[in-house]
């Protein structure tokens, strides 16, 4: 059942991901592009650590762990950018 269901979700996520770019290429505001790259960042994860399962392997788990760490850090720095101006103030 799990090597029917895995790959499913790797075809529905990477969906998600190109509705996603396609938000972040065409979105109206700043606002709204941040938004796409913050979800498109989790989308990545979720690929990460699907293919992850797949593929039985743990390494690609911290693979996923970076790409938090680094998304969480760029949507904190933008967001801050946004709010004031400059980043480290």
């Amino acid at each position: 059942m799990l090597s029917l269901v895995i790959p499913l979700c790797l075809v529905l996520i990477g969906l998600a991901v190109l509705l996603t770019l396609a938000r972040l290429f065409k979105g109206p505001d700043l606002p709204d592009r941040i938004l796409a790259l913050d979800t498109l960042y989790i989308n990545a994860i979720a690929l990460i650590v699907l293919f992850g399962i797949w593929l039985g392997s743990n390494i690609v788990f911290e693979a996923a762990l970076l790409i938090a760490l680094m998304g969480f850090v760029g949507t904190v720095a933008v967001a801050k950018y946004l709010l004031r101006g400059d980043i480290i103030e």
